[in-house]
């Protein structure tokens, strides 16, 4: 099953068998001050300069949350997504629990873009899925519903069912819902991550549709994130996940490792391209450090 993004540029296809779609997720304030700066002092150079940093590290897709207290959050997607769409060709997924501001960012974004999110939740769907539907957008759909976050996966995979069902009434086919697993931290909960792994796999099995998930969340509150963090993601690949919300910078190369050990990067390809570019980032770095 494809689910198909596209910005100016090239589409971006997320499929099981294919090499992990990478999400950008630097463009998100929460617990990044400089973002949150530039924000609040309208400094949309660093917010680019930010973005096309995660596309050359190698992220297909940009998430893109402007949500921070007292800003006027409509205005502020509306004018970030059609800089972004002038000077970038990736897709973009348009990050906020507000309908008003996903709008906003619909209404100007280039091509096909993702929504994130919708949930179980039945004002979550009435509102969220009429504007994948009317803006031809894809999006994702949380395992969560009006009573919360299912202990179980077998409570999570129903959840999908029902955001499936409820997407297919209003005509939007199932390539275009990608189900997220929901990745809870494990310092909180040593069997979060294995609920979620468990999830993944009934929902791959039995429903086939795409998978994503916010991967940093899962090390919430351990040292050394970025270790527990790529261990997450190879495992959740191996369960089902097709593209993932993540710090291309930081990830990429374990993501393609894990491409390649999966057989998903023909003549290990993908993983030597990615190895060349981290070379070459980091000797740009290490330039710019001595100048």
């Amino acid at each position: 099953m494809q689910t198909t993004l596209r910005g100016t540029g090239k589409p971006v296809v997320i499929e099981a068998g294919a090499p992990l779609v990478m999400i950008g997720e630097k463009l998100n304030p929460t617990g990044r001050k400089k973002m949150a700066e530039a924000l609040t002092q309208h400094n949309l150079d660093y917010l680019l300069e930010l973005a096309a940093g995660q596309v050359k590290a190698g992220a297909q897709v940009l998430d893109v949350n402007v949500g921070l207290p007292g800003l006027d959050a409509v205005s502020w997607m509306k004018e970030l997504v059609g800089r972004l769409a002038e000077t970038l060709a990736a897709p973009l997924c348009l990050d906020s629990p507000d309908p008003a501001v996903l709008e906003a960012g619909l209404a100007v974004a280039p091509g096909k873009a993702l929504i994130n999110s919708v949930s179980g939740e039945e004002a979550r769907l009435e509102r969220i899925l009429p504007l994948a539907r009317d803006h031809h957008a894809a999006v994702i759909g949380l395992l969560m519903d009006d009573g919360g976050i299912p202990p179980t996966p077998e409570a999570r995979l129903r959840v999908a069912e029902k955001i499936l069902e409820r997407a297919a009434r209003l005509g939007i086919p199932e390539e275009d819902v990608v189900i997220d697993g929901l990745a809870m931290t494990v310092a909180a909960d040593s069997q979060a991550g294995k609920v979620t792994l468990e999830t993944m796999r009934l929902v791959r099995d039995r429903l086939g549709v795409n998978q994503n998930l916010g991967a940093s969340n899962i090390s919430h509150g351990l040292p050394d994130r970025p270790v527990v963090n790529a261990a997450f993601l190879a495992l959740a690949m191996g369960s089902g996940l097709t593209c993932a919300i993540t710090d291309a910078a930081k990830l990429s190369p374990a993501i393609r490792a894990a491409d390649l050990l999966l057989g998903r990067d023909e003549n290990g390809m993908g993983y030597i391209r990615n190895y060349r570019l981290q070379q070459k980032l980091l000797a740009e770095s290490a330039a710019r450090e001595a100048s």
